[in-house]
């Protein structure tokens, strides 16, 4: 008897620490991250750097005329460099820093110091949320380079996007996104960006195209796409970057990941076809360039949407994207004769502000929607939604004026007349895109 008993003590002896062990393992596993949702985060993350650089840059380039083309190249390239930069430095613990008032985040991640184990409410680690995110805010003052092509100086656009993207990206992210007042007080929603980068980006480059005035001879002489199929080319990488856009905006390897794809598919598929009939009864032909610009249109509307609603849902926000943009770019060019070149606005801004706004109807289960928050409905959600895109966009308005503004007085925001006309290529770079000889 006197045996088994000690034989038990020593075997007991034994087990406190493996018991102890798996107390801490039980403890911890809150702070453990899913290694599929972290995979599915960092391609995701590669997608969205993708939809930047090459995909902005051909689709852009391709509109341009051919002494443009480097230039546009080197200017999306230098914006997602220097926002990177200032993003790790500051941009992202004012945008997803800790709640400070509901207006900007604390400084508490400067540098990506003190980042956390897993972000919360989240399974992924929050260096690589702060990688998703930096993706995002160095493609959104990436968009805006359509609205200044040809006559915009490099320094001032490197100088402008750099402010741009701390007084405007950074808090209207951490206001939608990073847990401020619109979000948690108003109830404003945007999935992936119909708000925090279209409506910013469209918003701003129609002001920029305002301040910097008309390139030489619009609205009179036809400045024509110098390469159509770098255009196709480069949207159908943006295409194919969107599902890591949408699809990684579930910040998890799930069914609302899939079902944000599935959207964001059926959205370009549908706009982009729409575009093509529209373009068949209003010119003639269906073109290359209308189904890149209308499958663009697609995505930025389906955006803020596209973890909420369902296929259906989708599809019907395809064909408004094609139904309204087309005739915005006509509108803003043609009647306004304001010279958004590449029509950033009309595409962009108009697509991810409809998206928004009519979130608020396909949300509803009866449309096959995930459903409203606890105390709102769809004339509640209208309400936030319109707050959110107004809100947004006055501010946008402002900040851009004022960072303009700024940058201008240190340097010029324009080229002069002879460097527009030799083309930006050679006056601002010393080189040419294609060397024929």
């Amino acid at each position: 008897m006197r045996k088994m008993i000690a034989v038990a003590t020593a075997a007991a002896v034994m087990l406190m620490p493996m018991l102890a062990h798996g107390q801490t393992e039980a403890i911890s596993v809150e702070d453990v991250a899913d290694s599929g949702d972290t995979a599915w985060i960092l391609v995701s993350s590669a997608f969205v750097l993708m939809m930047a650089m090459p995909g902005l840059t051909l689709f852009y380039g391709g509109l341009v005329r051919a002494k443009g083309f480097l230039a546009v190249l080197v200017q999306v390239g230098a914006i997602a460099a220097v926002a990177s930069i200032l993003w790790i430095m500051v941009g992202y613990t004012l945008a997803f820093g800790d709640v400070s008032g509901g207006w900007l985040g604390s400084g508490n991640a400067w540098m990506l110091l003190n980042l956390g184990n897993v972000r919360a409410d989240t399974a992924i680690p929050e260096s690589a949320f702060a990688l998703y995110q930096m993706c995002f805010a160095l493609i959104t003052p990436a968009l805006m380079v359509g609205a200044w092509v040809d006559r915009a100086r490099f320094g001032w656009v490197v100088g402008f996007c750099a402010l741009w993207g701390l007084i405007v990206y950074a808090p209207s992210a951490h206001w939608i996104w990073g847990g401020g007042w619109l979000s948690s007080k108003v109830g404003t929603l945007d999935f992936a960006g119909g708000i925090v980068v279209h409506t910013t980006a469209g918003i701003s480059a129609l002001v920029v195209a305002l301040l910097l005035g008309k390139r030489a001879g619009f609205p009179k002489t036809l400045m024509l796409p110098h390469s159509p199929s770098l255009t196709m080319a480069g949207a159908a990488l943006l295409w194919v970057g969107w599902f890591g856009f949408n699809g990684g905006s579930a910040l998890a390897a799930n069914d609302d990941a899939a079902s944000a794809i599935i959207n964001t598919h059926v959205a370009a598929c549908v706009a982009a076809l729409v575009w093509l009939v529209i373009e068949k009864i209003s010119v003639g032909k269906p073109t290359s360039v209308g189904f890149a610009t209308g499958a663009i249109a697609g995505l930025a509307t389906v955006t803020p949407a596209a973890g909420f609603i369902a296929p259906g849902a989708a599809m019907l926000l395809g064909a408004l994207a094609a139904l309204v943009c087309y005739p915005m770019i006509q509108l803003v060019k043609q009647r306004l004769h304001i010279d958004d070149s590449l029509d950033v606005f009309a595409v962009h801004g108009v697509g991810g502000m409809i998206g928004s706004i009519l979130l608020a109807v396909f949300i509803s289960p009866s449309f096959g929607g995930t459903g409203y928050a606890e105390g709102m409905d769809m004339p509640r959600q209208l309400v936030a939604q319109f707050a959110g895109v107004g809100i947004v966009a006055l501010w946008s308005a402002f900040a851009t004026v004022v960072c303009a503004l700024m940058v201008s007085m240190v340097i010029p925001m324009r080229v002069t007349e002879d460097e527009e006309r030799e083309g930006l290529d050679i006056t601002s770079h010393g080189e040419r895109a294609w060397e024929m000889d």
